[in-house]
Formats: structure tokens, C-alpha cells, sequence
């Protein structure tokens, strides 16, 4: 149709050409009514429970934790040696403790578990006040009076120390104890008797066939050949005066002397 045509059209033909399109236009926008509601409705319900699926993942991942800590004993405090498990001491573990006493019998230590803010908290409700010590020799030392009156000056009650299994005997642990100096530096307490003296070697309750053991025995032996070197403690030698009082105190003259004296 010719432009001239169109702007000689009557003015109601027009109007009705002008409906006719809207109306083919409304009939059209109901088909795409129904996809752009879908899309609205699933994006409003995302948005609704998006913190209900986060606290739904948080959830399990803390019950995953959970599992993995009652597990592998990660936070149990252990009150006795039979508590502790078998893989531990085989793996040679290290444990954290307080230092409670020191007696005859060896060193008395309660053991300080891990502490997981969030998953301590739900597994122990309250505060486990029981105090139940680990007694603990150490591993592959004999003390001595001297070593034992040592250890007690320098490890006092509350005293951090770290526990590194060895072997168990009956309810007795064997253990490497390494007290902290300063904020990097550790030292080993078997070690650090012999050193000095006031301790011997005694045999160690692993397997000798293991790779550990030869190490652990070469350190605590260098250790007690030092203190034999420097004369320290047990290895101490007497004074050229000492040996000579001592050998007039056993001569025979000197135990004549000391009967006369006695009849007189």
C-alpha cells in the first residue's frame, strides 16, 4: 500500500488496524507469563533458605568432625596408661601434660588433651575436674636418690612437660620427657640426668630390631659418656687427698690403732 493510500485511509480503519496489533500482542504475553514466574519462584526460594542449606553444610561438616576426633582420640584425656591406644606407642606419639608430683615410683602427670573450640565444647558439656595422673617413668634411665631430688627442683607441680610413648608396662608408661626452654627450644630430661650423672642407662622396653631404638640408645648412651668424661655425679673421681685419707682409713695400721683405742 502506497503511503499516499494509507494517509487516505478513513480514521476508524486505522483505529481498528491499531487494536487488531494490541490484541495480538496480549495474546502473545500470556505464553510468557508462565517461564518468568517459574525462574521468580525459584530464585525467591534459593533466596529464603540459602541460610537454612548453610547451616545444613556446617552441620554435617562438624558431625564429620566429630566422628574423626572420637575416632582417632584426638581430645580424649587419658587418666590411665591402659586408656591409651595400642597405635599411639607404636607410632611413638608425644602427648602434653602437667606435672602433678614426683615420687619413688616416678613421675606422676596429668595428661592435657587437645582443645578444639567448637568440638571440645559438644563433646564435654562441663569441665572434667577429675585429675586422674599418668605415672611415668623415664624411658631407659635408672635414677638415682640424687637424679630423683633433681627432678623435683626442676620439675615443679603445674609445670607444662611433653610426653613421647615409648613402651608400656602394665599401667607404667616409658616415655621421652622434654620440658620447654624458652619459646623454640626443648631439652630431654633422660638425657639431661645423665648428662649430669645422677642417673644410669638402663635397658629400653622397645624391639631392638626397630630403627627407633638404635637412635634412642645411641642418645641416651653418648649422653651418659659425657657425664663419665667430665667426672659428673656418679662418675665423680675423688680428689688426690681423697684417695690418700681413704686409703690410711683402710690400711691394717689404722684398724690396730682403732682397736687399741676402742679396749682402752
Amino acid at each position: 500500500m502506497r503511503r499516499e493510500d494509507v494517509n487516505n485511509m478513513p480514521e476508524t480503519s486505522r483505529e481498528s488496524e491499531t487494536e487488531a496489533r494490541r490484541g495480538d500482542g496480549q495474546q502473545r504475553e500470556p505464553g510468557s507469563r508462565p517461564s518468568h514466574n517459574v525462574v521468580s519462584a525459584l530464585s525467591q526460594l534459593a533466596d529464603d533458605n540459602l541460610m537454612l542449606l548453610r547451616n545444613i553444610s556446617t552441620g554435617l561438616a562438624i558431625a564429620g568432625l566429630l566422628l574423626i576426633a572420637r575416632s582417632i582420640k584426638l581430645i580424649t584425656k587419658f587418666k590411665s596408661a591402659s586408656e591409651i591406644p595400642p597405635r599411639f606407642i607404636e607410632r611413638n606419639v608425644s602427648l602434653r601434660g602437667r606435672v602433678h608430683s614426683i615420687t619413688e615410683k616416678g613421675l606422676e602427670v596429668e595428661h592435657i588433651p587437645i582443645h578444639l573450640p567448637v568440638i571440645s565444647s559438644l563433646l564435654f558439656n562441663h569441665k572434667d575436674a577429675s585429675m586422674s595422673p599418668l605415672l611415668v617413668h623415664l624411658a631407659g634411665v635408672e635414677l638415682t636418690a640424687e637424679g630423683r631430688a633433681w627432678l623435683q627442683k626442676n620439675l615443679v607441680p603445674a609445670q607444662t612437660v611433653w610426653l613421647k610413648l615409648i613402651s608400656r608396662e602394665n599401667d607404667i608408661l616409658h616415655c621421652l620427657v622434654s620440658q620447654s626452654r624458652g619459646s623454640i627450644w626443648t631439652y630431654c630430661m633422660n638425657e639431661e640426668v645423665l648428662m649430669l650423672g645422677l642417673a644410669r642407662t638402663a635397658p629400653i622396653t622397645v624391639l631392638p630390631s626397630s630403627r627407633f631404638y638404635w637412635r634412642l640408645h645411641k642418645r641416651l648412651h653418648r649422653a651418659e659418656v659425657k657425664a663419665v668424661r667430665k667426672g659428673r655425679g656418679l662418675w665423680k673421681e675423688d680428689s688426690l687427698w681423697e684417695r690418700a685419707s681413704k686409703a690410711i682409713r683402710d690400711s691394717a695400721l689404722s684398724r690396730l690403732m682403732r682397736r687399741i683405742f676402742k679396749k682402752t
